[in-house]
Parts: C-alpha cells; structure tokens; sequence
C-alpha cells in the first residue's frame, strides 16, 4: 500500500489535469457510469465525518473520509481534515492511501470553474471571489484558467484578505461571474443584488444553511453535479430544500452536449456543489498515477 502525505499529494495535482479529470468524472457521473451510494455523516463532539465511497467504471474504488469541524480555525486546525483510500477493483486490495485536503480543495474548485467555462457569458470579463479561505485562494488559482477576465476581486469581511491573497478588494456589484466560497450557515449573497447575465457558483456546505440564497437556486437556472443534491443533507444541499430535482440540470450533461446550458445573455446560471466522490475518485486516481510515475510515496505493509 503506497502512503502519501500533503505535501506529497500538493506536489502532485496539476490544475490543468485536475479540470480533465474533474469534467471526465462529470460526464461519467451523469452517465451512469459511476457507483456511488448517498452520503452519510456520523456525528462527533466538535463536528462530523462525512462517508464517502464511489467508482467510476474502469477505476479503483475510492473511500473518502472528511471532516466538518468549523470549530478547528480556533484551534489552528483544518475546518474539513480528509483522507482519501483507493481499492483495487478487482482484488479489493488497498492500493493507496492519501491526505485528502489537497484533492478536496483543488477538486471543489475545479468543479465551479468548468461551470464558468461551460455556462459564464461568452464576453464575461469581471470575476468576483466571495470568502478569503482555502476555496477563495483555490478559485483565485483555477477560474481563470477557464477564462480571461480583465478585472479580478476579492470580496471578504477581512480588509487584509485581498493583499494576502494577491488581489484587488471588491464588491459584487458589475461582476459577470460570481464565486461564493464561504462557510456561512446564512446567504451572502441575494437574489435582488444579482444582476441578470450573472454566472453564480457556490461551493459552501453548512446544514442546515447556506451561503447561497434558495431565492437565487429558485429563479436562476440552476445547475449541479448529481440531482441527488437534491437531498437532504449530508447526502445533498440544505439550500436545496424543497425545490423539484427537475428543476436542475447536470454540469456532465452540458459538458458531454446531451444538454443545453445558458439560453442567453440575460439568463443568471447558477452552479450549486455539494462534493461527489467521482471528483475525488477521479482526482485521487491522477495523483496515484502521478506518485507511481515519479516514484514518490512510502510502501508499507499493513
């Protein structure tokens, strides 16, 4: 069983490899070409541990444990601590084991990046990062690989995060494309300060809220990885709630053209996350591939 650390799995993940596989996973997810049952969670002290298992046809099967303690900041620690396993296929044996937060971050973020290549105005050319965490620097680093915009902000309650992370401080207002990366349990962004054309991505968990408005999921035309956002949480999105699974569209739909995405220039798109092991089994396989190319990792027997 091969054992790779953070910094091992961060020296691994190429941003333009991670968009690939990220959109393959899509498309296999909306396919039916992955397997992959709901997700649970299992309450601790301090937070949970969401369960995660999944495969896509032709790859190992992955197991993904990762926590929500929103708490960890206080202590210096990691919000969300993951470990991603990869089992053979075929014998059930453990082929890897991998720090899972470098593959959680880098994934998320890939996810609300084909979303703006994919559904953003063609002459969208203002992005507007909302947060100043570990997804604001990740968005920051792979939304504009996807698209040029000619003016980048940062929008946060801390007046130090935009120098921190090498952008200019903000406001939503005249955004074209609109990133919210927060873990506010409340919305951070309305319905009514959205104007029409807008592209919305939204990547925060927190049950039984949200950073994004169920307004906004409501009139935008709303799209997601899986209809089983659709959920309740853990398995799906708490803004979610009560809104027909009919009235999303798969991102692997649009991204294999079996569906259409945005109509037209006016139309305000919304791409809601609610994390799939396929993008972790899929990003998880590549850093494997990668270790076992470059030789990298450490061999134990269990």
């Amino acid at each position: 069983m091969l054992i790779l650390t953070r910094r091992e799995v961060e020296s691994l993940l190429d941003p333009h490899a991670v968009l690939d596989a990220v959109s393959a996973a899509f498309q296999g997810l909306s396919s039916g070409a992955v397997d992959a049952p709901p997700r649970q969670s299992v309450r601790g002290d301090g937070g949970s541990v969401l369960t995660m298992a999944g495969r896509q046809e032709g790859g190992p099967v992955a197991v993904k444990l990762v926590g929500v303690f929103p708490g960890n900041a206080s202590l210096g620690l990691d919000a969300h601590p993951a470990l991603v396993a990869l089992l053979d296929a075929t014998t059930g044996r453990c082929l890897a084991v991998m720090d899972g937060e470098p593959i959680t971050t880098l994934r998320t973020a890939a996810g609300a990046a084909l979303s703006v290549r994919a559904l953003a105005r063609e002459d969208a050319s203002v992005l507007a990062v909302v947060g100043s965490g570990v997804q604001a620097r990740a968005h920051l680093a792979l939304v504009p690989l996807v698209r040029e915009f000619s003016s980048v902000r940062l929008v946060a309650r801390d007046p130090a995060a935009a120098a921190r992370l090498g952008v200019a401080a903000g406001t939503v207002e005249g955004a074209d494309v609109v990133c919210l990366t927060t873990a506010s349990p409340e919305p951070v962004l309305r319905l009514a300060d959205v104007a029409p054309g807008t592209h919305v991505t939204s990547v925060g968990f927190a049950p039984p809220g949200g950073e994004l408005d169920p307004a906004l999921a409501a009139a935008g035309r709303l799209f997601v990885e899986t209809r089983q956002a659709f959920a309740p949480p853990p398995a799906g999105c708490a803004e979610l709630a009560g809104l027909d699974p009919s009235h999303g569209t798969e991102l692997g739909e649009v991204l294999s053209g079996r569906a259409e995405g945005r109509r037209s220039p006016d139309e305000i798109t919304v791409y809601k996350a609610m994390g799939h092991i396929a993008e972790d089994a899929a990003t998880a396989e590549l850093v494997y591939r990668a270790a076992l190319e470059r030789g990298m990792g450490r061999r134990v027997e269990l």
